[in-house]
């Protein structure tokens, strides 16, 4: 009795499943986009454009933490000053930021 009663009803409609499954697709990859993809590239830019700018006389830290004051620079490569005649050379890419002016000045101090 029952079983007859459920194989009457119709079937329900998969194309409302269909375009929610959809739309959920294309909001996580605008969510994924925006909060993943996105501020990684402007990093990047921002990191590429900092390496440009970078000038002979430029106090700057390495990723390793060491300050030094830019004495020569290749295309990939940079040479700092670190201390007391003490040069060191670096990957370019080893530059994670530049100081203001007087920064190693004042932390020797």
């Amino acid at each position: 009795m029952f079983i007859s009663t459920a194989m009457a009803a119709e079937p329900a409609s998969g194309a409302a499943s269909g375009y929610s499954s959809i739309i959920m697709m294309v909001l996580f990859a605008v969510v994924f986009y925006f909060l993943l993809i996105r501020p990684q590239s402007k990093r990047q830019k921002e990191h590429k454009n900092m390496l440009a700018s970078i000038q002979k006389g430029d106090e700057v830290v390495t990723s390793g933490g060491i300050l030094g004051k830019v004495n020569k620079i290749t295309d990939s490569f940079i040479v700092l000053n670190v201390g007391n005649n003490v040069e060191m050379k670096f990957q370019k890419h080893a530059v994670t930021a530049t100081l203001p002016k007087g920064t190693i000045k004042a932390v020797n101090e």
